[in-house]
């Protein structure tokens, strides 16, 4: 049973030229855990129990909206991202522009660790928030203690793309009334899981009620896709990257496939690899995958996964 953690009330700071939300779980004068959301996925979207259980291992646990989501900096000026014809224009090899880029999103998680005063952190990034916390390991290493990448990517344009009823999905207009939201980000959470780890069905509805309420931006979504697909790969900056790494993936995930997570840890020099047996792309909402998930990060982070032996294979 988790002992209690004091867990703060939401709070906004200046970083980066926009106003990101946060709040913190645990002590505060312990070490920094700083996590990083994925796609469309608002801070809530990191369980309070999941972070109460991070925090309960000794560290002060801080999630946070990324801009564009949530209770953040919003870029509506920037107009709504021509998605599949910037796939198409970068399957062909041809310039990308968007509205920002990982490269600004991971300055504003630099940017925040300045605002709360923190010098150093370590930092956990899921999906998209793999990808960031990745730029940020690149970009600013004396940043982070350790990174922890889960069910992310290099964005190698040869690794294997998303399964293409998921990214249909992904793709489809995102509905404006609060049921049909509701619904069908269900729907979403169902197609990107695996049955080994069943979802929570009233977690997911939870989850996507509360982050309706905190404010749902689709357009904000499309332009977080837009960041991904501009930046590229990462592959060629992470061979030089020296920050302690475990990587974290599911071997049945249809969104991001297992061989992104083995790209990234065979990459980055001396990175350790969990492959989690059955596991899909729905880790917010399929609450028996979070003891293993938060024992490998307390335990990385804890420098339990020293040395440099070949990536490791681990059943869920």
């Amino acid at each position: 049973m988790t002992k209690e953690v004091p867990h703060s009330e939401p709070a906004k700071v200046s970083a980066n030229g926009i106003e990101i939300v946060y709040d913190t779980f645990g002590d505060p004068d312990a070490p920094p855990l700083l996590l990083v959301a994925g796609l469309s996925m608002q801070m809530v979207g990191w369980n309070e129990k999941f972070c109460s259980d991070l925090a309960a291992r000794g560290y002060k646990v801080i999630r946070f909206d990324n801009r564009d989501v949530g209770m953040s900096t919003k870029f509506d000026d920037a107009g709504v991202p021509n998605v599949l014809a910037m796939m198409q224009a970068r399957m062909q090899e041809r310039p990308v522009e968007a509205p920002y880029t990982l490269r600004d999103m991971a300055d504003d998680t630099v940017a925040l660790l300045d605002a709360l005063a923190i010098e150093s952190a370590h930092v956990v990034g899921i999906s998209m928030g793999g990808m960031i916390a990745q730029t940020v390991a690149i970009h600013h290493p004396q940043r982070l203690h350790t990174l922890t990448s889960i069910m992310s990517t290099t964005g190698h344009p040869s690794l294997p793309m998303a399964a293409p009823e998921v990214l249909s999905m992904l793709l489809a207009p995102v509905p404006t009334e609060r049921a049909e939201y509701i619904e069908f980000n269900s729907k979403v959470w169902q197609a990107i899981n695996c049955p080994a780890f069943p979802i929570d069905e009233e977690l997911s509805q939870e989850l996507s009620a509360r982050s309706f309420d905190r404010g749902s931006n689709p357009a904000g979504s499309a332009r977080q896709l837009a960041a991904i697909i501009a930046s590229g790969s990462r592959r060629k900056l992470l061979e030089s990257v020296q920050v302690p790494t475990l990587v974290i993936h599911g071997d049945a995930d249809p969104l991001i496939p297992v061989e992104g997570g083995i790209d990234t840890a065979e990459t980055i020099p001396g990175a350790k690899l969990i492959v989690m047996e059955g596991m899909g792309h729905a880790l917010p909402v399929t609450p028996q995958a979070w003891p293993q998930v938060v024992d490998a990060i307390a335990g990385h982070c804890r420098g339990l996964h020293g040395g440099t032996a070949s990536p490791t294979i681990s059943s869920g």
